[in-house]
């Protein structure tokens, strides 16, 4: 109702909805360069990464066309007799990635969840840089203290699992008894298992930032909430932090798994490398697709080049696919309403 001495409103017109406009703002040049500068960002990065298909591509279409459909189904590695295939270091470079990434998942679950939910202010920001720091150290010296160190100790574990669980056919070792006291300790070294743990230690950091980006971005509304009746702090986590940060375990696990793929000098200096597919993770023995590279690269004729480059091209492939899978589920983790009550 008008104030008095106030003239009344007109009616709005019948059949006329009132429609809400978004208020328009003016966009400074400074926006407009910066706008500019992320998408041209953008696509340089996605034009390089076409540029590196496409050459990988074209170097390995020699061998590529002389191999066919064998390629993906051979594991001899004689590029000079035309006898070539990646069967077995595809499958070597699977199993490294699973028993790394089966290893840094629980690590890095773990201490996301204790810096995001337990750790105290005053130590959540030097716990936050030492695992971010874990992820800068070379891939050379994890595989030195790996090789040297971590191999010798390691051996003991590796005999007892084959002891204890050899019925399993990932746990089983040709041609040793575990029991018997006198056995070398040489068939369970630089074996699948011990370049996992190597390589697991590498992501684990890579996988814990994202799970941990995702914890800490939990409703805290929800959180208070459930506090609030009578759960308790792990309850809280197991009710409201894990399935809000589901998408970010997925993802950091994704992202480290595609870490794990691509991983060269740390392999390269734990494992025996054998051109056979070898399934047991405990024996002797492994490969991978950048471990035989970085082996024959310098001593590769023209078409055993190619070939090289045709390798490099699948775990390109296998890598990009991984790492979009998880970018993508990732992203959807962090864009959940996560809105404080």
């Amino acid at each position: 109702m008008p104030r008095l001495g106030q003239p009344s409103e007109p009616d709005p017109e019948p059949g006329r909805e009132d429609v809400r406009r978004a208020p328009r703002g003016r966009t400074e040049p400074v926006d407009r360069l910066f706008r500019g500068a992320l998408r041209g960002s953008g696509a340089l990065v996605l034009l390089i990464m076409l540029l590196v298909g496409l050459f990988l591509t074209y170097r390995a279409f020699q061998a590529l066309e002389v191999a066919g459909g064998s390629f993906l189904t051979t594991s001899a590695w004689e590029p000079d007799s035309h006898h070539f295939g990646i069967a077995a270091v595809l499958t070597g470079t699977v199993l490294i990635g699973v028993t790394a990434i089966s290893i840094a998942v629980p690590l890095a679950l773990g201490t996301a969840l204790y810096i995001s939910e337990y750790a105290p202010r005053k130590l959540k920001r030097t716990l936050v840089s030492l695992v971010d720091l874990m992820a800068a150290v070379p891939s050379v010296v994890f595989g030195l203290w790996g090789a040297f160190f971590l191999q010798g100790h390691v051996v003991g574990l590796s005999r007892w699992i084959a002891t204890y669980f050899s019925w399993f056919p990932l746990f089983k070792v040709d041609g040793a008894d575990p029991r018997d006291p006198l056995q070398t300790v040489t068939v369970y070294t630089s074996s699948t298992f011990i370049a996992g743990i190597v390589v697991a230690l590498m992501v684990t950091p890579i996988a814990c930032s994202v799970m941990r980006e995702t914890f800490s971005q939990a409703p805290a509304g929800e959180r208070e909430g459930a506090l609030a009746l009578g759960a308790t702090r792990w309850g809280a986590i197991r009710a409201v932090v894990l399935p809000y940060g589901l998408g970010g375990v997925i993802g950091g696990t994704m992202l480290g798994l595609g870490r794990a793929l691509g991983e060269t000098i740390a392999v390269y200096m734990i494992i025996s490398p054998v051109f056979a597919v070898q399934p047991h993770i405990l024996q002797n023995g492994a490969n991978s697709v950048s471990a035989l590279i970085a082996l024959r690269y310098g001593s590769a004729s023209d078409f055993g080049m190619s070939a090289l480059m045709a390798a490099g091209l699948a775990l390109f492939l296998m890598t990009l696919v991984v790492n979009f899978i998880a970018s993508s589920i990732a992203a959807r983790g962090r864009s959940g309403t996560g809105t404080e009550a």
